[in-house]
């Protein structure tokens, strides 16, 4: 009966987690200037192997720049306890991902990058405090598309994976917010027209279509 009882909580506490998450999903779709096309949720579902490598990638790169940005901005404390929270959850993200593979016969290996971070990267500023300030807005943006394709995923997937990326979703959004929060009180002006100028790009970083299939790129010619 206890043993019943503790499993019913769990699920509760799970779905709980899991509306939340998509309750965020309308402050990202609101933030994006577009959804993933139907045809890269076809080419994810034609290679599987191919998205959970990547995605593994993507959480360990995360982790990286949320470390660079310890590195680089040692004396900004607020950007510090918000980096390392968010670097420990993306190394816990790739763990998960990365034990999924193992239970599927999938071995990780390195994979080549998609243009989707470069086509964004290449617009920012190179002088303090702009270059922080984009580079915080970029991240915003590639942790909102993040959750959008576990969201747009979710339906098509089988039990386990959709599970997974249920759970995703409310740290991917918070991640999002992270970012635009500490974008914005780094900053000594307002952030609005940056971040319209990174959307327009971000837009079409996802229109433009890529070589290979990635997490993050555009449809695969």
């Amino acid at each position: 009966m206890l043993q019943m009882a503790g499993r019913c909580i769990l699920l509760t506490l799970f779905y709980i987690e899991c509306l939340i998450g998509f309750e965020m999903i309308s402050e990202i779709e609101a933030f994006l200037l577009c959804e993933t096309p139907q045809a890269w949720i076809e080419q994810a579902l034609h290679h599987p192997e191919e998205l959970l490598i990547d995605h593994a990638n993507c959480e360990k790169k995360a982790a990286g720049t949320a470390l660079t940005l310890m590195f680089r901005y040692a004396e900004k404390e607020d950007l510090q306890q918000k980096m390392s929270r968010l670097a420990r959850e993306e190394l816990r993200h790739f763990e998960q991902v990365t034990a999924i593979m193992k239970k599927r016969g999938i071995r990780y290996r390195q994979l080549s990058a998609s243009e989707y971070a470069k086509r964004l990267h290449q617009h920012a500023r190179v002088e303090e405090p702009g270059r922080l300030i984009d580079t915080l807005i970029i991240g915003a943006f590639i942790e909102a598309r993040s959750c959008e394709r576990f969201y747009r995923l979710i339906p098509h997937l089988d039990d386990e994976l959709g599970k997974f990326y249920q759970s995703l979703l409310k740290s991917e959004a918070r991640h999002f917010q992270d970012y635009l929060k500490l974008a914005q009180q780094y900053s000594k002006e307002p952030v609005e027209e940056r971040v319209a100028f990174f959307a327009e790009q971000e837009r079409l970083a996802v229109l433009t279509a890529d070589e290979k299939f990635r997490f993050h790129s555009g449809v695969a010619e």
